[in-house]
């Protein structure tokens, strides 16, 4: 098996979708008793995961790169979960390793298909190489 940016793609959609999947029944299904509103649950569980959902299914690597902002929300959630509602552990469980494999996907997606493209943020070595060069052009035309 390699681990090429077409695996790593592959997995981030699927524990994506999964994740997808499983708050939604783990939110509507699984717990009857709910204190907040479904609007609430809408708005605060499902919506913020849908947010990057065009660009990861364009294989966008910037996309990947900040989806794993969104799912550090998901991942305290479940770890606050896992601590605070005896009830849920395992709801909770399910929704850490979810993120766990959707953040580790997104990471080394957006690396290696990055790479791939060219992209990537420069060193400062080389950025500040490229401004002394560019002072000191100005400055010698300045001169002359």
């Amino acid at each position: 098996m390699t681990f090429n940016s077409s695996f790593f793609r592959r997995l981030t959609l699927t524990s994506y979708l999964l994740l997808i999947v499983w708050l939604v029944v783990w939110h509507f299904v699984l717990t009857i008793d709910k204190p907040t509103s479904t609007l609430f649950t809408i708005l605060f569980w499902i919506v913020p995961i849908l947010l990057p959902a065009k660009g990861l299914f364009e294989g966008k690597p910037y996309t990947y790169a900040w989806t794993n902002f969104i799912v550090m929300y998901y991942l305290l959630h479940g770890l606050t979960a896992v601590y605070a509602v005896e009830g849920e552990r395992w709801y909770a469980l399910v929704e850490i390793l979810l993120c766990s494999v959707l953040f580790t996907g997104c990471s080394f997606y957006a690396r290696i298909r990055g790479r791939e493209l060219g992209l990537g943020i420069r060193k400062l070595k080389e950025e500040l190489l490229e401004e002394k060069h560019a002072f000191e052009s100005l400055k010698t035309k300045d001169q002359k």
